[in-house]
């Protein structure tokens, strides 16, 4: 109970993740107490400090799954597994060299419960270690800048070149995508991740480390969870700021909600969803229970649609995967032509971007989020990154989505302090 400590829930939590930072692999998921349909993420915190043997591909994950366990599986799932799945490469430049994919069995795991915290696996002086963890004051982050891997004037031309795709049939929308990165950056990770948390608080967030990699995330939207042989996605196509006041605030919320080219975007990926799902369901019961769902956080407004489906039994998590990844919201329709057009106009490899961090449970039951307004960074080169992007169609003004993408950069460029150099 946390009635029974010596310090508040909150400063418990900042604690736990302080302490659990330490270890060579680190998993922390946090709903924010955010309420959200079919719920958000567990707020979980896994670590292991020896190095677990973990899948390197999607046609290791069943074996690996099917060993018996009582502990989550923690572990992410980046964009260039792709590869692997369809006929497709990577070939960008990357900063942050994280693997494929990356599971571990954690060795100690603690459950948040809304009045108490449960300690599992190796609990011997858990409490007390973390207890004792009293992390310094940190100052804000010392990034004075962050440069675009793609210069605005190119940006923009590549925006006109996609909908010169989209006129000639080759596709109908395409998520654009573009890094800004810092070098030689030293930041407290665990410290930085609660910054962004408290600046930006969102029901699928979620702190990595691998090694001396770090993701720092703030993702408002699922990729998929499983429940029995339930199966949720929930796909994020339409964003508008929040209003500055009340009137403002639902003026805008209408506005979005009567959107035709964001109803389109997000209809486009509703039926790709759609038809992934199917591919793993049973017939007849893939369904659509919101459609244009509105929901607030705190820069913006976002229309968020919900698709379900009952799975056939015995369809396992990396069936599941091949089916649907990468998510149809992060790539455009129809999909394989999208990727390779992605990889013709981007100039970064996405990586953990775009791609999912989640946990499995012993049951077999999971939850996985989509990676975006996420920082990440590699401490032992002080490259840090995030990307951000927007869906385009036709109906795309190039200056616009460029805006969109800085709003959606907007909080992570807040907790850095730091402003966009052309």
């Amino acid at each position: 109970m946390f009635a029974a400590l010596p310090v508040s829930a909150e400063v418990f939590r900042v604690r736990a993740l302080h302490w659990a930072a330490q270890f060579r692999y680190c998993a922390y998921y946090e709903s924010s107490a955010l309420p959200y349909p079919h719920g958000a993420f567990d707020q979980l915190l896994a670590v292991a400090n020896v190095t677990p043997a973990s899948p390197a591909s999607l046609a290791d994950l069943p074996d690996w799954l099917q060993q018996p366990t009582t502990a989550p599986r923690c572990g992410f799932v980046t964009y260039d597994a792709k590869n692997e799945i369809e006929a497709l490469h990577s070939g960008h430049f990357d900063g942050l060299q994280w693997p494929v994919l990356h599971f571990f069995e954690p060795q100690i795991w603690l459950y948040w419960q809304p009045d108490a915290v449960e300690i599992h696996g190796a609990t011997t002086g858990v409490l007390a270690a973390i207890l004792a963890t009293a992390p310094s004051p940190q100052a804000a982050p010392a990034v004075p800048f962050v440069r675009p891997r793609l210069p605005r004037a190119e940006y923009l031309a590549a925006v006109a070149a996609v909908r010169e795709n989209i006129l000639d049939g080759e596709v109908y929308e395409l998520n654009l995508c573009q890094e800004f990165y810092a070098e030689s950056v030293q930041l407290d990770p665990a410290s930085t991740f609660l910054r962004l948390n408290t600046a930006s608080p969102t029901p699928f967030a979620g702190f990595y480390k691998w090694q001396d990699r770090y993701l720092l995330c703030a993702s408002p939207e699922r990729f998929l969870q499983r429940k029995g042989l339930q199966l949720i996605s929930q796909p994020i196509k339409g964003t508008l700021r929040r209003g500055s006041t009340p009137t403002e605030d639902a003026h805008l919320r209408e506005q979005l909600r009567h959107d035709e080219k964001e109803q389109a975007e997000n209809l486009m990926i509703v039926d790709l969803v759609r038809n992934d799902l199917a591919r793993v369901a049973q017939t007849g019961t893939v369904q659509v229970p919101e459609l244009f769902g509105l929901y607030p956080f705190r820069h913006v407004w976002q229309m968020i649609s919900t698709v379900q489906a009952q799975l056939r039994p015995g369809t396992e998590l990396a069936d599941i995967l091949r089916a649907t990844f990468p998510m149809g919201s992060m790539t455009g329709a129809p999909k394989i032509r999208a990727m390779q057009l992605i990889e013709h106009y981007e100039r970064t490899k996405r990586g953990l971007y775009s791609g999912s961090l989640g946990y499995v449970l012993p049951s077999g039951d999971f939850d996985f989020n989509v990676v975006i307004r996420s920082l990440q960074y590699h401490a032992g080169t002080g490259y840090l990154s995030f990307q951000v992007g927007s869906a385009i169609t036709y109906d795309s003004d190039p200056h616009r989505e460029y805006d969109e993408c800085l709003l959606k950069a907007r909080a992570l460029l807040e907790v850095l302090g730091a402003v966009v150099k052309q």
